[in-house]
C-alpha cells in the first residue's frame, strides 16, 4: 500500500541507500545475463514540490527551484536518468534542482561504453560532451528542424524516427511517478 511505499522511500533516503541499491541491482542483473547494452537514452522529468510558504519555517524549500516547460512554470526538482535503450533499465540517475539544464547533467548519465546516445532537443549540440564521456558513441539526439520559420522536413522525419526509441524512457518515468510515488515531494 501507499503508506508502506512512503516508509520504504523514507528509509532509503534517511540511510542514503538509493545509489548503492541501484548499483547492487545492476550488478545482480548483469550476473544473471541481463546486461546494459551499448545504447543509452537520456532524459529528465520534473518532480513537483510545494511552492507554498505555509510551513513551520515560513519559507520555500531551499533545494528546490522553478523552471519553465513550454509556457508553464514548475517548482521542484528534476530526476535525470540514463536508461538502457533495449531493456529500459535505469543504469544512472541524478537528482537536481528543477532549474538545472538537461545538457548539464549529460556527462553524468553516460556509462562510457555506449555506441549510441538518444535524447530530446534539450541535449542538442552536445556532440563533444558525448564524445568525451563515451568516445565510441554516435549522437542520436534530436536536432532543431526550424530555421527562420522554415521547417526542414528531412530533419523533422529523422527526429520522428529517433523519437521512437527515445520514447522508451517515458515508460520509466511512468513507473517512477505512479508506482514509486515520485509525482510530488515534500519539504
Amino acid at each position: 500500500d501507499e503508506t508502506t511505499v512512503c516508509k520504504f522511500r523514507h528509509l532509503l533516503e534517511q540511510h542514503k541507500l538509493g545509489e548503492p541499491l541501484l548499483k547492487a541491482v545492476n550488478r545482480h542483473l548483469k550476473q544473471h545475463g541481463i546486461k546494459v547494452t551499448t545504447g543509452t537514452i537520456v532524459d529528465a522529468t520534473i518532480i513537483n514540490a510545494p511552492s507554498s510558504t505555509k510551513n513551520e519555517d515560513k519559507e520555500r524549500d531551499p533545494e528546490m527551484h522553478q523552471t519553465a516547460k513550454g509556457k508553464q512554470w514548475y517548482f521542484g526538482m528534476k530526476a535525470h536518468v540514463g536508461v538502457d535503450s533495449k531493456s529500459k533499465l535505469i543504469h544512472t540517475i541524478l537528482a537536481s534542482a528543477a532549474n538545472v539544464a538537461d545538457q548539464d547533467a549529460l556527462p553524468y548519465l553516460l556509462h562510457g561504453k555506449e555506441r549510441k546516445v538518444w535524447g530530446d532537443q534539450g541535449y542538442k549540440g552536445q556532440r563533444e560532451v558525448i564524445r568525451t564521456a563515451a568516445p565510441k558513441a554516435q549522437d542520436m539526439t534530436n536536432k532543431g528542424y526550424r530555421r527562420n520559420g522554415e521547417v526542414n522536413e528531412v530533419e523533422q522525419a529523422k527526429n520522428r524516427t529517433k523519437s521512437r526509441i527515445r520514447a522508451r524512457v517515458e515508460h520509466v518515468f511512468g513507473i517512477m511517478k505512479r508506482v514509486f510515488g515520485f509525482q510530488k515531494i515534500r519539504y
